[in-house]
């Protein structure tokens, strides 16, 4: 399950409503930087780190080793999961080779994002948790740490922090006036708390996962953040320090071409989160209708989201490159009430060309124009409809053109954050 947009395409509410058809969840890229919302029986779940097949009593989650995790965040998560009576022991398993994130990291994005002096980049517009610091440090080897250094042997560990610390401490105090040096012994101390916790919850999850598989147990794939926020493939450099759109091999261990059905899923239109070009966004009161009527509010932060109409230039890339064969269309509900709709099919970049493929340069790709595809909107509201006949004939046509502009079949179509407002386009299908 891979979002083929910026992120925050309702993938969580999908995973949650295919999980009944799977036994194992896994998580494999990115970190405390997701945020997926799931709502059942009027209960509202927020997870960030643990797969959303959780609130699945039947359900194993496994967070890989491509995702890099803060064990004081994922401790919370798991404490609040707790007082939601969601039990853990035995159906929760996390990496041991998962990488750290550290206090550091923290303080590293806050100069990136925050001193103009440290980048020759706009701010990105991060989430501020340390994930793109962290990744830097696992591709830099030099200073990164992972689950296993920190619940093996608590002597290494502080051997290990006693190493890295001064360094990084000479590194933020050349740039940040305002920087406090950090205590290798306190971080240690505080660190092997949450590692007593977090030791029964750690394995070999590779190992796990091919076991799993040899026993016919079903494997349900989480990706985190969206195919456009992959930090190869995604709008570079406005983009996530994980591979989002193509991590799962390495991210979990499990070969790519195992997995049978790589389900993309789009909103119906587009959102956006933070800086970087964003072709179709609207600015107006359009936009801002979107918005509010979609509940475009970060998870993780409560930032506003950028929204505008449906860009299939960025989503047919996304697609290709993840290599998807159905598609989930969330949130049509959103559009209702509009006279018309439009659909980005092509850009026309500033000389003139048209464009059916987002260029590298991003200055290229924010002064792309889009060329848009006009549709006849629907006035009806979606939120009670629960088979694809009984949806307006504009909204059937709708989702039929993104799925002729996008090249890949619709299969699940969403008309609320409910799991029963959930429409198979296929009546028998009930996904297989």
């Amino acid at each position: 399950m891979v979002g083929l947009q910026w992120g925050d395409e309702a993938k969580g509410k999908l995973v949650d409503l295919l999980a009944d058809h799977h036994d194992v969840v896994v998580r494999y890229q990115g970190g405390a930087n997701a945020g997926h919302t799931i709502v059942a029986n009027g209960v509202t779940y927020k997870l960030s780190l643990v797969p959303t097949g959780v609130i699945r009593p039947e359900v194993t989650c496994v967070v890989g080793n491509g995702v890099v995790i803060d064990p004081e965040a994922l401790w919370r998560e798991i404490d609040t999961l707790s007082r939601q009576n969601i039990a853990l022991d035995g159906r929760l398993w996390i990496s041991d080779r998962a990488h750290l994130i550290l206090p550091w990291h923290l303080e590293e994005e806050r100069l990136t994002e925050g001193t103009a002096a440290a980048t020759a980049l706009e701010a990105i517009g991060t989430t501020r948790r340390g994930i793109g610091p962290c990744y830097r440090d696992k591709a830099g080897r030099a200073f990164a740490l992972r689950m296993a250094d920190l619940v093996d042997d608590p002597q290494r560990f502080r051997a290990l922090l006693a190493r890295i610390v001064p360094h990084k401490n000479r590194l933020l105090q050349t740039f940040l006036d305002d920087f406090t040096p950090f205590d290798a012994e306190e971080i240690a101390h505080r660190y092997l708390q949450h590692a007593e916790r977090l030791r029964p919850f750690l394995t070999d999850t590779v190992e796990w996962l091919h076991q799993a598989r040899q026993q016919g147990r079903r494997l349900l794939f989480e990706g985190a953040q969206g195919a456009m926020l992959d930090v190869d493939h995604g709008s570079y450099p406005y983009v996530t320090g994980s591979n989002a759109a193509c991590g799962l091999a390495s991210g979990s261990g499990v070969p790519a071409q195992t997995v049978r059905r790589w389900i993309g899923v789009v909103k119906a239109y587009s959102t956006r989160v933070g800086g970087g070009p964003f072709p179709t966004e609207l600015t107006n009161e359009l936009g801002q209708r979107i918005r509010e009527v979609g509940r475009e509010y970060g998870t993780v932060t409560g930032r506003p989201r950028r929204c505008g109409w449906f860009d299939a230039v960025m989503v047919r890339r996304a697609a290709r490159i993840v290599g998807v064969n159905e598609l989930a269309v969330m949130l049509l509900d959103v559009l209702s009430g509009l006279p018309s709709v439009n659909v980005a099919v092509a850009y026309e970049d500033d000389s003139g060309r048209r464009l059916t493929a987002p260029p590298a340069n991003p200055d290229r790709l924010a002064a792309c124009r889009p060329i848009y595809q006009t549709l006849p909107g629907w006035t009806e509201d979606l939120t009670g409809v629960r088979s694809w006949s009984d949806l307006p004939q504009a909204a059937r046509d709708y989702v039929e053109f993104l799925a002729e502009a996008i090249e890949v079949p619709v299969t699940f179509v969403s008309v609320g954050p409910d799991r029963l407002q959930t429409i198979y386009k296929d009546d028998k299908d009930q996904t297989r």
